[in-house]
């Protein structure tokens, strides 16, 4: 899987402001900025990506899969 593919799954399941994915093809690092975020816990975050994601998880298509998530507010503190 390449990192527009797995930039797509994820844009195509949440409203994104910002998808930023670094990987070898099965070790990804993604930085997530989504208002689908707004008043979910850091869990629930995760799992709304995978969501997204699917059975990709379970194939191995994704073998891992680490991620900072924020909302747009949360993101426009973190950058200073």
């Amino acid at each position: 899987m390449t990192a527009e593919q797995l930039r797509q799954l994820i844009t195509q399941g949440l409203p994104c402001e910002l998808c930023e994915l670094e990987g070898d093809g099965r070790h990804w690092f993604a930085t997530i900025v989504s208002t689908a975020f707004e008043g979910k816990r850091l869990i629930q975050r995760h799992q709304q990506v995978y969501a997204c994601l699917g059975q990709r998880m379970q194939t191995d298509e994704v073998h891992a899969l680490s991620m900072k998530t924020f909302t747009p507010a949360e993101w426009a503190a973190h950058q200073h």
